[in-house]
């Protein structure tokens, strides 16, 4: 189903809007935003969800979705002018995809240190290209500020979260299988993504060497089999084109249908939320203040109930920009935390390896997810590391060798041999990456710079931002230990790489807006629910204590689903 089919697609240019006055709003449209979306207009909530870019339908506007690499005009290989317009973006964005991404120059920002702001701008925000790994967080994860004193304590623990998990794994649909690991929960799964034979005898002699390690299937937020009326995954690993087949979840494909289907959806793009606008009199917000993206007209909307989804770096902007008589350092921010505690996982670093065996083997199909090997470091007394706390995982997968890399390695060649030489498979191969965790740290900020306006007149965001001592130590274990258990599976010709990317770079920003019992240290409580402002809920990646190794879009979308049964609940009650 079309997205218009049900929705009230509001993109007025040069007359007034019909219609300003909702009972909630949501502002971004990303994997949070469109979880806030479904659940508050599912729950009865006229509600008008705000996107600062273009529209994005399901499958039609997915253009290079069904081409082959010789359509395009440069065979995959994106273009030197590209690369230089955009050398953020282009980092993790091709031709294939390029669309789908923001251009540099046209939206610039201020790095005092590097750091990669990968953004989309589109209805469906980065839902459209994530990466789709889906692990749960534990009380390993949720106690580790308390016990180690890094960053303030979570205001909620594991059980408090776990029915939220459940929930929104049952809707979203994640290929997995059990493994009983205490520090990664198990969840609602579809059948796994089977390994290769490669990966099934690596994970076997893992299992036999080590008593604290794993090696389990990737779990991802890709359809095994077709699921609400979706999928399933056709195995094409062309995700992040956008899938006709809604064989992974996004937005798009999934919670703005839903939310449309309510009959309760509005939805505005090119919207751009300059401010919340707060209430003096009754000491809430009342709406937001939008700026037409492209006439660069000014709106307001009003609301009884307002969800900030704009994802980290920008909900903490919007909070910076709405000063008031009470709040004159930004919205909710007695506290002083707001744009504070910027993280990310840091990554870009392991080992690859070649294996012997296996020459008589091969695959078909490209899956869209590999294997996971769950955190080992610090998990107990036993699996401690002094040099540094809390841990990392590694993803990584195996394959056999392809021309490309044949080419690379042999250099120019010519004759019937050569043409041989390419045309077979090479060695099995594997690769093993590391995500580790960043401590949440104060002096990772974000900013603004009132000197200096965006194409909107709106203060240019500034990001400070680096990696501590406790990461560089945690990553140097890491290459080490990856090259450790690629010789215990077998494989020869062992190199360590580290790409030394900077903050950013594995676009899982966090913090900025964090959760926490105390409100003269942090900006939302337990459900999300600004300590200041109580009609303010944020459930991006803002809220987060810390982060953990997992990927985190899982619990945004748990945090979501919990807030916007907390939020309606209570604004029926006229609590609110």
């Amino acid at each position: 189903m079309g997205q218009n089919q049900q929705t009230k697609l509001i993109n007025v240019i040069g007359k007034a809007e019909v219609e300003i006055t909702y009972d909630a709003i949501v502002v971004g449209s990303g994997i949070s935003g469109g979880w806030a979306a479904k659940e508050l207009c599912e729950k009865g909530l006229r509600t008008l969800l705000l996107d600062r870019g273009r529209n994005v339908e399901h499958i039609k506007d997915y253009p290079t979705a069904m081409m082959n690499p010789w359509d395009f005009n440069n065979r995959l290989e994106t273009e030197a002018a590209y690369r230089s317009e955009n050398p953020v973006q282009s980092s993790v964005s091709n031709d294939t995809n390029k669309h789908f991404f923001v251009n540099d120059k046209e939206h610039p920002y201020i790095a005092q240190k590097p750091f990669n702001w990968v953004r989309g701008y589109q209805v469906g925000g980065r839902s459209l290209t994530w990466g789709r790994q889906t692990y749960r967080l534990s009380d390993l994860d949720f106690e580790a500020n308390l016990k180690d004193g890094h960053g303030t304590d979570w205001p909620l623990r594991y059980k408090d979260i776990a029915p939220w998990y459940d929930y929104v794994e049952s809707y979203v649909g994640i290929t997995g299988q059990a493994e009983g690991i205490p520090h990664l929960p198990d969840g609602v799964f579809l059948p796994p993504m089977e390994m290769n034979c490669i990966e099934k005898n690596f994970s076997g002699k893992i299992k036999t060497h080590y008593k604290d390690r794993l090696v389990i299937n990737g779990r991802a937020a890709n359809l095994s089999k077709g699921w609400l009326g979706r999928g399933p995954c056709q195995y094409r690993n062309l995700c992040d084109r956008g899938c006709p087949f809604g064989g992974y979840f996004s937005s798009n494909s999934a919670t703005i249908p839903s939310a449309a289907a309510t009959g309760n959806l509005s939805l505005r793009p090119h919207s751009i939320v300059s401010q919340v606008i707060y209430d003096e009199q009754t000491g809430k917000a009342k709406g937001v203040i939008v700026v037409d993206e492209l006439t660069k007209e000014t709106f307001e909307y009003h609301a009884k109930v307002i969800f900030l989804n704009a994802s980290t770096v920008a909900t903490a902007s919007i909070l910076l920009q709405s000063v008031s008589k009470t709040f004159p350092n930004g919205l909710g921010n007695s506290s002083g935390q707001v744009g504070l505690n910027l993280m990310d996982h840091h990554s870009g670093a392991g080992a690859s390896g070649e294996h012997e065996q296996f020459k008589d083997t091969y695959y078909s199909g490209r899956r869209p997810t590999g294997i996971y090997v769950p955190r080992f470091r610090n998990i107990n007394g036993q699996t401690g590391k002094q040099e540094f706390v809390r841990g990392y995982a590694y993803q990584a997968h195996g394959e056999r060798r392809e021309w490309k890399d044949t080419l690379m390695i042999t250099g120019d060649g010519f004759g019937e041999s050569y043409k041989n030489l390419l045309t077979t498979p090479g060695p099995w191969t594997m690769w093993m990456g590391y995500w580790g965790e960043c401590l949440p740290n104060a002096a990772n900020a974000v900013t603004l710079d009132h000197t200096q306006k965006d194409n909107w007149g709106m203060p240019m965001v500034k990001i400070d931002f680096s990696f501590g001592k406790n990461e560089q130590l945690m990553r140097q274990d890491a290459i080490e230990s990856a090259a450790e258990m690629l010789s215990v599976g077998g494989f020869k010709n062992i190199k360590t790489f580290d790409y030394n990317f900077p903050g950013g770079t594995t676009v899982h920003e966090m913090g900025t807006a964090r959760m926490g019992l105390d409100p003269k240290t942090s900006v939302l409580n337990k459900f999300n629910q600004m300590h200041d402002v109580k009609n303010v809920f944020i459930t991006d990646g803002s809220c987060m204590p810390s982060g953990g190794c997992q990927n985190p879009s899982l619990t945004y979308m748990a945090l979501t689903a919990r807030a916007c049964d907390y939020a309606v609940t209570v604004l029926k009650n006229n609590n609110l």
